[in-house]
C-alpha cells in the first residue's frame, strides 16, 4: 500500500488522482498506524514550514515518518515534503525540521528588493515550468531526460550540507537543489502531480519501486 500523509497542508486529491492515473491505488491518511504499515510513503505539502511541523507533531506523525524513512522503504517527498526532511528552515525565523538530512531551507536571495531590481524578470515565489539538470539518476528519475521541464511553486529551497544527496538542480537566478535522493528516498521541490507526462512518469517509477 502507498500511504499519502495528510497533515492538513497538502494537495492530497491531486497527488492521489495522479497515482490512480498511472495504475496505483494510494491511501490518504493521518493514522500513524497506517504510516507504519505502508509499503511506500508520500509526504506532499504546500504552505509554511513551521505550521507543517506543528501539525505533524499534533497528529503524532513525526516519529512514524522518521522511522519509515530509516526503514529504507520507498519514500517520496513533494515540495514542502522535501523541505521538511532537513535540519530546519529560515522561514519566519529558524524552525526545526525532521533532521533526516543536515542542511537548511532558505529563501531565494533576490526576494530582497535590491536583488529584485537587478533581476526584474524573476519573481518570488518561483512559479511555473523550469528545467532539471540531472546529477544522479535514482529509480524515481528513470526515463526522465536532462532538461525536462517540471512545475514549481515555492519561495524556499534546501541547501544540503552533503552534496552527494543532490539528484537534480534547477536554475532560477541561481542554481538551487530541486531534488535529492538516498537509497529508496526521493524528494523533489517540483510538483510531479502537476507536471503532466513527465511528472506522471516519476509517480509511476515510485509505484514500481513500492510494488517491485
Amino acid at each position: 500500500m502507498i500511504a499519502i500523509v495528510d497533515y492538513g497542508m497538502g494537495n492530497l486529491r491531486s497527488v492521489n488522482k495522479a497515482f490512480e492515473r498511472v495504475g496505483f491505488q494510494a491511501l490518504v491518511t493521518q493514522d500513524p498506524g497506517e504510516v507504519k504499515k505502508a509499503s511506500g510513503l508520500v509526504v506532499p505539502g504546500v504552505g509554511a514550514f513551521k505550521k507543517a511541523m506543528e501539525n505533524l507533531q499534533e497528529i503524532g506523525l513525526i516519529d512514524p515518518i522518521v522511522d519509515f524513512i530509516e526503514s529504507g522503504k520507498p519514500f517520496l517527498g513533494i515540495c514542502l515534503g522535501l523541505q521538511l526532511l532537513f535540519s530546519g528552515s529560515e522561514e519566519f525565523g529558524f524552525q526545526r525540521g525532521l533532521g533526516i538530512f543536515q542542511g537548511r531551507v532558505v529563501r531565494f536571495p533576490f526576494s530582497d528588493p535590491a536583488e529584485v531590481k537587478l533581476k526584474k524578470s524573476l519573481k518570488v515565489p518561483h512559479m511555473g515550468w523550469n528545467a532539471l539538470h540531472i546529477h544522479k539518476r535514482p529509480p524515481a528519475l528513470k526515463g526522465i531526460e536532462e532538461g525536462t521541464y517540471f512545475y514549481f511553486v515555492h519561495s524556499y529551497f534546501p541547501v544540503p550540507e552533503d552534496r552527494e544527496i543532490v539528484a537534480t538542480t534547477t536554475d532560477y537566478g541561481e542554481e538551487f537543489v530541486s531534488s535529492v535522493c538516498r537509497g529508496n528516498l526521493f524528494a523533489c521541490q517540483f510538483h510531479p502531480e502537476k507536471s503532466q507526462a513527465a511528472g506522471l512518469k516519476i509517480l509511476q517509477n515510485f509505484g514500481r519501486m513500492v510494488y517491485r
